[in-house]
């Protein structure tokens, strides 16, 4: 049995608050709607009610200052939120990118004008945001991006190649990554753009999209061609030249912004597991058995790390070198923890249910968890180049030699 924290009765008020309104308002058959892909869910009846209800309920964008349209929560009281939503069976609706991504970045680096522009619109649900970073040479190398942005008067047109964008079919703004000025150090000269995907009478503003088809069958990234896609100079954020600070905004939002409640998503995922392991007659096997204490452990172990994390948060830190930690430590627990639940399957693992339509790629639950957590060590900043964060900024080692310096 977890451990009960204290965390002070104005979280507990809150808690009880957020019981009462989701006892008034909770809608019905969402248990299984992946929290993680809502932004690019079909449509669907009674997810747009429930996120109705969200909005007009005070519960979207709920960590952001009350003066830009959010409820001002600070970390613990969105943490115990997320909790109480995980408790009753229901999804916690997000603006996805837009919302953990993008806006505490224009909040952080933005002008009173991009605030007052930006925010309100991603509130609302009018823009979705995609996310322009990654390069095919230079990925974990973010600094080592090619796009190029070019000003002209008032706009900045971009050109490149963008890999991995999360989300691109069902959004209709980017922010991307272009360096503005070529002679410029490497971690200088980038700007943090804005980009509108799409003119004002609906064509494609310079933007191809490729799918890029995953192990698991879906397609939630694409690769992205940019071809003097034109963007306002109004919409760089932070000042040109001067994204990469608001790069690292973004990236330490992205590694540590759900480290508080992560665990529940993963607790649950252990109680599946243990259902899982009573039906096939395993539980007394002692290799399940060490195999279930020690998953147990590792998510405690994460509920403790957020708790912490939660604690600088809630004295106004940025997430840090820490988050790279977090991100290393659940990452390679539930590509390992997958692992090794598909070989307590054993042969059912390599059986596909039966979708009713044989061209269809169906999986499991269980087999598609296994494929997808491939990916957890790589997207985000793989896990060498966090090893590399934590033992330079944390340990303060040296830095690690470059290619040409080795003998």
């Amino acid at each position: 049995m977890a451990a009960d924290i204290d965390l002070g009765p104005a979280a507990e008020a809150f808690r009880e608050e957020v019981r009462e309104w989701l006892g008034k308002n909770r809608l019905g058959g969402l248990e299984h709607v992946d929290a993680r892909y809502l932004a690019r869910a079909v449509a669907d009846p009674a997810l747009d009610e429930w996120t109705r209800r969200l909005s007009e309920g005070g519960y979207m964008c709920v960590g952001w200052p009350k003066e830009y349209g959010g409820r001002g929560l600070g970390a613990i009281e969105v943490a115990v939120m997320n909790e109480e939503f995980a408790g009753a069976g229901v999804p916690r609706v997000t603006r996805g990118m837009g919302e953990w991504l993008v806006g505490p970045s224009i909040i952080v680096h933005g002008t009173e004008e991009q605030k007052a522009r930006f925010l309100p619109r991603i509130i609302s649900g009018e823009d979705r945001y995609c996310q322009g970073f990654s390069e095919p040479d230079a990925g974990s190398d973010l600094a080592g991006l090619k796009t190029r942005g070019v000003v002209d008067g008032d706009e900045i047109v971009i050109s490149g190649q963008k890999v991995w964008t999360s989300g691109a079919q069902v959004a209709n703004m980017m922010f991307v990554l272009c360096r503005t000025d070529p002679e410029a150090p490497k971690h200088r000269g980038i700007s943090y753009v804005l980009l509108p995907m799409y003119r004002d009478d609906g064509s494609s503003n310079g933007i191809e999209l490729r799918p890029i088809r995953q192990i698991t069958g879906s397609a939630h990234f694409t690769e992205s061609f940019l071809t003097d896609a034109r963007a306002p100079a109004a919409n760089v954020i932070g000042g040109l030249n001067q994204g990469w600070k608001v790069t690292m905004t973004t990236l330490g939002n992205e590694r540590g912004g759900h480290t508080t409640t992560q665990h529940v998503e993963y607790r649950k995922q252990w109680d599946e597991a243990l259902e899982l392991v009573r039906s096939l007659g395993r539980s007394g096997d002692p290799h399940v058995r060490q195999l279930m204490a020690w998953a147990y452990s590792n998510v405690e172990i994460m509920r403790f790390a957020g708790l912490r994390l939660l604690a600088e948060m809630a004295s106004h830190k940025e997430p840090g070198p820490a988050a790279s930690i977090n991100k290393m430590f659940w990452s390679e627990y539930v590509r390992d923890f997958t692992e090794r639940l598909i070989n307590v399957l054993g042969p059912h693992a390599m059986i596909r249910p039966d979708s009713g339509n044989g061209s269809d790629y169906a999986l499991g639950g269980w087999q598609s968890s296994f494929l997808e957590t491939r990916s957890g060590t790589i997207w985000g900043g793989t896990a060498q180049i966090q090893r590399n964060i934590v033992g330079e900024r944390v340990l303060g080692l040296p830095k690690e030699p470059k290619p040409e310096s080795r003998k």
